[in-house]
């Protein structure tokens, strides 16, 4: 089991909460980025074309636990750019953790060593540190060697000192069944890592390589033909068990966009992590003010290979609350 039990009641009950209120738009996930500078320029993202001006632009501690508290999303996953880079990062996840929110801090893995002091181990904290793979495969993945030691020698550091760590990864059109396979054997079996997340990568305007994401079709077949090889209940996934089918291509689920917002050093970003068409001052005016219906397949070009668990895992984890049964079926498959 890869999800807290202690997330999961939390997640449950804001679930709860929302559809007693009769809310069809709520918040489960806060995507924050508190900068966009990073230590890297990975090709296959964006986020590091920002100008300069907004490059050095920092969000404060206050901005970060007023905007989280108007949002109410009971998680909150930090990511950039580079969140160790920020000078204030070590004050803003204990500020956060004191709410009661379920705190992931996503890390290229360059500066967790060196950074660990800054932290605490706690049931409310987890580190996600990117792995798109094994050796040479995850450095040709962020464009720098050596990328992949320091981030096995940082995870490692982590778990010795009493940390929960996860991992993220991303997944391009070069990859095989088989690298998928032995990237989480690795992960689970030889470093430990508590849980990993899989995705494949959404084809981002900014991003320098635009000939390596996958097609909707393609990634059906690289998951599905991952999980036959090896069934997925191997290993321990930071994912509900339908979003997993997702990816096979077992169920279709539709987009939910405001499931997992992004917020960060310009605002609410519209209509989600991975498009940017403007911002707004609030939560609260993201969701009144968006054009919903304008977004997801069949509506926008854009979205017409997306498969990203940003707009995808609220959709399974509302549709896991309306038919706890199905969700079993889902798992028991695996």
């Amino acid at each position: 089991m890869g999800i807290p039990l202690r997330q999961s009641v939390r997640v449950a009950r804001h679930l709860t909460s929302q559809r007693i209120r009769r809310r069809d738009k709520y918040p489960l996930v806060v995507e924050l980025e508190p900068l966009f500078a990073c230590n890297l320029h990975c090709p296959g993202c964006g986020k590091t074309d920002h100008p300069p001006e907004i490059l050095r632009h920092k969000m404060t501690v206050d901005e970060a636990v007023e905007g989280l508290a108007e949002c109410g999303a009971p998680v909150v996953s930090i990511a950039g750019g580079e969140p160790l880079l920020h000078p204030q990062i070590g004050e803003m996840v204990e500020a956060l953790i004191d709410r009661r929110m379920s705190v992931y801090l996503c890390t290229n893995g360059l500066l967790l060593t060196d950074k660990l002091d800054l932290f605490k181990p706690s049931p409310h904290f987890a580190w996600t540190v990117h792995m798109d793979g094994v050796g040479e495969d995850h450095d040709r993945s962020v464009g720098r060697s050596g990328v992949f030691e320091k981030a096995v020698v940082g995870i490692a550091e982590a778990r010795a000192r009493g940390f929960r760590v996860t991992t993220n990864s991303t997944f391009f059109n070069h990859y095989s069944p088989e690298q998928v396979v032995n990237l989480l054997d690795f992960l689970c079996f030889e470093l430990g890592v508590d849980a990993v997340m899989v995705s494949p990568a959404y084809a981002q305007s900014g991003a320098s390589d635009q000939g390596r994401f996958l097609a909707t079709a393609e990634t059906q077949q690289l998951f599905r033909a991952a999980f036959n090889r090896v069934p997925r209940r191997r290993w321990r996934f930071n994912h509900s068990s339908l979003y997993l089918d997702f990816l096979q291509g077992g169920v279709d689920l539709p987009c939910t966009p405001w499931g997992i917002p992004s917020f960060s050093v310009l605002g609410w970003q519209r209509p989600c992590y991975l498009l940017a068409d403007g911002y707004a001052g609030s939560y609260r005016e993201l969701l009144e003010t968006t054009d919903w219906a304008k977004y997801g397949r069949g509506r926008d070009s854009r979205c017409s290979h997306c498969m990203a668990h940003s707009g995808y895992e609220p959709s399974a984890v509302i549709a896991t609350m309306r038919s706890p049964l199905r969700a079993v079926r889902s798992f028991v498959r695996a």
